[in-house]
């Protein structure tokens, strides 16, 4: 994956770093709704959208959303040290963090991969499903907002969630 070479690279550069301030520096008042969003790709998302699916009536469309959000969630935490890429505030400065600073590496965007993940497992083709993907593009968006997440690290976690949820929720 080329976003993986970029970020192995331990640097940031210009075009990612103006990327990623555009989205850092908004201003204050989207934290809520920033942090609604970024919901939509933590593993409570996995269980909350698997059971929805299947209260729907998407019993088998909803336990591939919750293996295939399981093992996306576990996979990215596994990824993250093969790449080594720490947070932005580790790399830049003058970073804003809202909320609790990130620990770990920040390479690739779990809450992207798993948010991409479920728009393609768990939402049937149509109009639902782009909506979906539109939010999982906002959750990392989100991330850079918040000062969790570099360009690039969302990039990496949009791929793996479309590289996943294509192959899975084709099936």
């Amino acid at each position: 994956m080329i976003s993986a070479a970029a970020a192995r690279r331990g640097r940031v550069p210009p075009t990612e770093e103006r990327l990623f301030r555009a989205s850092n520096r908004a201003p204050d008042g989207l934290e809520l709704p920033a942090w609604l969003v970024m919901q939509s790709g933590s593993l409570a998302s996995v269980l909350v959208v698997s059971a929805a699916t299947r209260v729907l009536g998407g019993r088998h469309r909803a336990a591939i959303a919750l293996s295939a959000g399981s093992a996306v969630w576990a996979g990215v935490k596994a990824v993250k040290p093969l790449a080594h890429r720490g947070r932005p505030a580790d790399l830049l400065d003058g970073v804003v963090v809202r909320g609790q600073p990130q620990v770990g590496l920040g390479y690739p965007s779990g809450h992207a991969a798993v948010s991409t993940t479920l728009a393609l497992t768990a939402m049937p083709p149509g109009r639902g499903r782009r909506v979906a993907l539109a939010i999982a593009g906002f959750t990392g968006l989100s991330r850079m907002y918040v000062g969790a997440h570099l360009p690039l690290d969302v990039v990496g976690g949009l791929a793996i969630g479309t590289l996943v949820g294509t192959v899975v929720g084709s099936r």
